[in-house]
């Protein structure tokens, strides 16, 4: 049987007094008696009250409460992210409302209404895959809540709103370069859906690394996910190594894709990296257990989650006293760590990939 939750009303009514002046003595007012003041508390001990935070909230015009909507929580990446929001966030007073999409639109959607109507004091974003109308984004902005977009953003224009993201063009250029210096011509990326800002861009170093390097552009060498799963790059590996000319590379969109790949080339009999050199994105600590371990692309996720939170309780304050927001873009640097997948000569071992 489920418990009653303690209010002001029971505690008033038990001891012969009225709401306020129980809500006074938890207060600890001065106009309230000693005698009062503990008769209230004894009794609140031991009934296991607990004040209605959200009630408090509404009384202030704040919850004290943020939002965050991610793709998927279960991925080395975001969790690093919700890590970084959650250390700023507390300790700032702040509780966080976690919400996972599932890079599905509509379940983007629900969340976002389910956030608006638990009245939040600001939400941070990294956008699904399949989402290209933000009409629901616009509702909190309509409604003086502050929005922080991180990672996957709009691609529209979307003003009054800060954003953090990579570099992922650069952190795909070097990439590519890396592979092209360890004499690799005949390089395939399996690419993300172009409606994400993130996978528009790593197509777009991809490309820039090797036209730099005078390689043409094979446009058979380019194959679209749409999961971006372990077996969009397990299919996808067989069929670039089916080609006439098969590939000697693969810069895959994220390590998941690459992992897949590896497997792929191992079922082959192919040598990786010898006959086939594989690199990833994201450096998620599991790369670190594949044979080889994986080359990829490191992003600053803890980073980026802090400075997320950080901008978005700034944004919050901005808007309690009534002052100009000063909107921010941030671009954060990437780091491209070489292993054993690209370059066999690597001196990382697995131990240090994962104290990493």
């Amino acid at each position: 049987m489920q418990k009653k939750q303690i209010t002001l009303a029971d505690l008033a009514k038990e001891l012969g007094i009225s709401t306020a002046t129980v809500s006074r003595a938890l207060k600890d007012y001065p106009d309230i008696s000693e005698e009062t003041k503990r008769k209230v508390l004894e009794l609140a001990k031991k009934l296991h009250y607990r004040p209605n935070s959200i009630a408090a909230g509404l009384r202030k015009r704040e919850s004290r409460v943020i939002g965050v909507i991610i793709p998927e929580i279960v991925n080395h990446f975001f969790s690093s992210v919700i890590k970084g929001i959650m250390e700023v966030a507390y300790e700032a007073g702040y509780r966080v409302m976690l919400c996972q999409s599932d890079e599905s639109y509509e379940k983007e959607v629900k969340d976002a209404e389910t956030l608006l109507a638990n009245r939040i004091d600001g939400l941070m974003v990294s956008i699904a895959h399949e989402t290209s109308d933000f009409q629901h984004f616009r509702e909190f902005q309509d409604a003086g809540i502050p929005i922080v977009f991180f990672d996957k953003v709009p691609l529209v224009e979307f003003e009054n709103v800060s954003k953090i993201v990579v570099d992922d063009f650069q952190g795909a250029y070097n990439s590519v370069q890396h592979l092209i210096s360890m004499g690799k011509r005949r390089i395939a990326h399996f690419r993300g859906p172009l409606i994400a800002y993130t996978s528009r861009n790593r197509l777009e170093g991809y490309k820039k690394a090797l036209s730099d390097s005078n390689i043409p552009i094979d446009e058979n060498l380019i194959f679209g996910c749409q999961d971006i799963s372990l077996e969009e790059g397990y299919n996808y590996c067989r069929q670039a190594l089916a080609l006439d000319e098969p590939c000697d590379a693969i810069f895959a969109v994220t390590d998941m894709v690459a992992m897949g790949a590896m497997i792929a080339a191992r079922d082959a009999g192919v040598v990786i990296p010898d006959q086939l050199a594989i690199a990833g994105f994201s450096n998620w600590k599991i790369s670190a257990l594949m044979e080889p371990p994986l080359t990829s692309v490191d992003q600053p996720s803890l980073e980026m989650g802090r400075l997320a939170s950080n901008l978005l309780l700034k944004e919050i304050q901005a808007n309690k006293k009534e002052i100009e927001i000063k909107y921010e873009t941030h671009v954060l640097k990437t780091h491209l760590m070489i292993r054993g997948s690209s370059d066999k000569n690597a001196i990382l071992t697995t131990r240090q990939i994962l104290l990493h």
